[in-house]
């Protein structure tokens, strides 16, 4: 689903729509199922890769925070430094398989055959997962925030997983910081004709 498509410009109005009136306490619900929804307009697999990217990252956050409590210094610093390097090792594989696999078996097929070496003849011939780089890097960006106390774990799934899949930023950028970006999921919004106004304007004027 593209931004300026027809499909957007009915699924937009319906999201918001919605989210104004269904109680605050299950919006963050809604925007999760409308985000993962938008994801899987481009290929519903590949919402498993963004589900796994999530929960590694979620996961080393509530780890980080655990071993902030070791009381050895030395222990403590290892133990987050391990953990962080886990989590960017996991996601980065994932990046680099769907994006850059082939491309490096190509070069590598170049240097042999300079060296009247055989070549290697793996392929990953799969479609490129949309957003891929965008919400690897947004969850990598978390589990640094977490690593360095700018922000709090985030215990809801859930929450977090909006953070990550946020459909507006999701698929074109920008890469957003949980410090700015994951709180906003826990503050209520309350509806104002002056910012949807405001809003419009700057989506006619982006989509123009």
């Amino acid at each position: 689903m593209l931004f300026n498509s027809y499909n957007f410009l009915i699924f937009f109005p319906i999201v918001t729509l919605v989210y104004y009136l269904i109680p605050h306490k299950i919006r963050y619900i809604w925007l999760l199922l409308a985000s993962y929804y938008f994801y899987m307009c481009w290929n519903a697999k590949y919402a498993l890769i963004l589900l796994f990217s999530t929960g590694i990252t979620y996961v080393s956050g509530l780890f980080i925070i655990r071993a902030d409590k070791i009381k050895e210094d030395k222990k403590r610093i290892s133990s987050k430094k391990i953990l962080v390097a886990l989590s960017f090792l996991i996601n980065l594989s994932i990046l680099f398989l769907f994006k850059y696999f082939d491309f490096a078996v190509e070069n590598i097929n170049r240097v042999l055959s300079y060296l009247n070496i055989q070549v290697i003849n793996p392929s990953f011939d799969v479609i490129l997962p949309v957003g891929i780089s965008f919400y690897i890097f947004q969850a990598l960006s978390y589990t640094v925030d977490v690593y360095r106390g700018d922000v709090i774990a985030e215990r809801n799934f859930l929450k977090y997983a909006l953070f990550v899949s946020f459909f507006p930023q999701l698929v074109a950028g920008p890469i957003e910081r949980s410090k700015n970006l994951l709180k906003q999921v826990h503050e209520k919004h309350y509806f104002d004709g002056q910012r949807v106004k405001d809003g419009l304007l700057l989506m006619i004027w982006g989509g123009f």
